[in-house]
């Protein structure tokens, strides 16, 4: 069995010039910048700065998101140079497949799979929460069967995917006019809490700016990070220590700017556009959580932060609670566009794999008329509506981290192989320092994955296991290489 087989650069482009799998063009550098934008900015900017200020960083967590961003800058230049060289769908898995071969990028997809449908479904229930709370905010308090805490069927998620499912449909550019809309709308939120809270902030509130290192209890059994059980390593709070801990927490604010590597294909000028749209959305979104951790530890002394809505909730210290309205809304829009975009991500990589006759061919034809992946999007559309109805999620939301830092492993290595087997393709956009970059954006990845729990590592394993016997039952029989053979 050859597994290890590799799909050429200039095939990969030639199977997007198929018409019947043939994504129209549409987008632009502003659009991808927008849609990562819209993915990056949600629940961590309204949840996550008090919550690792409160609990592990205190006013330095400003620091911890300037490390952070680092880290997934690193990763970034590694997706641009391939996007830039590459421009074709499915992101991780496409730029495996072109230098690792098609297990590997097999595995890829199957991993893109578990962390997009996941995120979708944990962001849309999110999204049900604060809508939910926002009714009830203006006397329309909605059933606790439908919504709420523990719903009997979570109605408002369900609707939310139906109708972003349906915007996905009736094609790309009328999916980035709705995104560019709610991302206005959550910047301009953002941006309100940001010149709003510079008149609260007192001085005394950054003292010590890193405070004393304590040490956290220790976490036994499968709940305990990997690091822990393999290094007998117990994690800090506060500190220098604590401060990267932070790093490893905030990181996954971050994530999402890959999935502005799956719309290369539909981008009008992908080799100049797409590393733009990746590096412009993650240099963006790092100034907007700085500012805002350092207002939100301005305003309200960290040890005083609500870790569930420190935002609003600081502003209700200082007597402005008609702004915890408005920044509800803002965290509305800003969740309804990460549901937006995971779920055109999850669309795109599927499409790939399904071109490619790893998965039923027949689901990747394009709609005549709207040039979209309109069957995919249908069945990826009713997974996550029961995913997001039905199924309780806790701690199974972390297999979205996971998922998203071994993509970034192999897409860094993989820009080592491509340079060193394809030095003569023409890069739009070339990454720095190759290949000690991508050594280090791996090692870093590395580090953040092994400060994850080890029962999340067992489920990714599992989840990994019954992908591998998918493609021996049905992928590599049914691959395209195979009947080019």
């Amino acid at each position: 069995m050859d597994i290890f087989r590799t799909k050429s650069v200039e095939q990969s482009i030639r199977d997007t010039e198929a018409p019947e799998h043939q994504l129209r063009k549409r987008l632009t550098a502003t659009d991808l910048t927008v849609f990562g934008i819209g993915v990056i900015v949600g629940t961590g900017i309204f949840v996550l700065t008090g919550q690792v200020a409160k609990e592990v960083a205190g006013p330095a967590v400003a620091i911890s998101f300037v490390v952070a961003a680092v880290v997934c800058g690193l990763a970034a230049l590694c997706y641009a140079e391939f996007a830039s060289t590459i421009p074709v769908a499915g992101s991780a898995y496409t730029f495996s497949f072109a230098t690792l071969g098609e297990f590997p990028a097999w595995v890829i997809g199957w991993d893109l799979l578990l962390e997009l449908a996941l995120a979708a479904a944990v962001v849309s229930v999110g999204w049900s929460g604060y809508f939910a709370s926002l009714l009830a905010s203006i006397g329309l308090p909605l059933p606790g069967s439908i919504a709420g805490d523990d719903p009997v069927v979570n109605v408002p998620a369900i609707l939310i995917v139906l109708l972003l499912t349906a915007i996905l449909i009736a094609g790309i550019k009328l999916s980035s006019r709705v995104n560019l809309i709610l991302v206005t709308t959550k910047i301009t939120v953002v941006l309100l809490v940001i010149v709003a809270g510079l008149f609260f902030v007192k001085a005394a509130n950054y003292t010590p700016f890193i405070p004393e290192a304590v040490p956290t209890p220790r976490v036994e059994g499968l709940k305990a990070p990997l690091i822990q059980v393999l290094f007998g390593v117990t994690p800090v709070a506060f500190g220098v220590i604590g401060v990267f801990s932070a790093a490893a927490i905030v990181f996954f604010a971050f994530i999402g700017f890959d999935i502005v590597a799956t719309a290369a294909e539909e981008t009008i000028e992908p080799q100049r556009d797409v590393p733009r749209g990746i590096l412009g959305s993650l240099a963006i979104c790092t100034f907007l959580y700085v500012a805002v951790s350092l207002v939100v530890v301005g305003m309200q002394r960290y040890t005083q932060l609500s870790t569930s809505a420190p935002l609003s909730d600081a502003f209700t210290a200082v007597g402005y609670a008609w702004l915890a309205t408005i920044i509800s809304v803002g965290a509305i829009a800003g969740l309804t566009t990460v549901v937006l975009v995971l779920l055109l991500g999850q669309t795109r990589v599927l499409f790939a794999m399904c071109r490619d006759g790893l998965l039923p061919r027949a689901l990747a034809k394009v709609h005549p008329r709207y040039g979209t992946p309109a069957r995919l999007t249908i069945v990826i559309g009713l997974v996550t509506m029961a995913l997001a109805g039905f199924v309780s999620f806790g701690e199974l939301a972390e297999l979205v981290n996971i998922g998203t830092l071994f993509a970034f492993v192999v897409v860094s290595v993989g820009v080592i192989v491509l340079r060193r087997t394809r030095p003569e393709l023409p890069r739009a956009f070339r990454a720095p320092l190759v290949p000690v970059l991508p050594i280090v954006s791996v090692l870093a990845c590395l580090y953040l994955m092994v400060n994850l729990p080890v029962e999340t590592w067992l489920r990714f394993v599992i989840w990994m296991i019954v992908g591998v016997v998918v493609y021996c039952a049905f992928g590599y029989w049914h691959s395209r290489m195979m009947a080019s053979r």
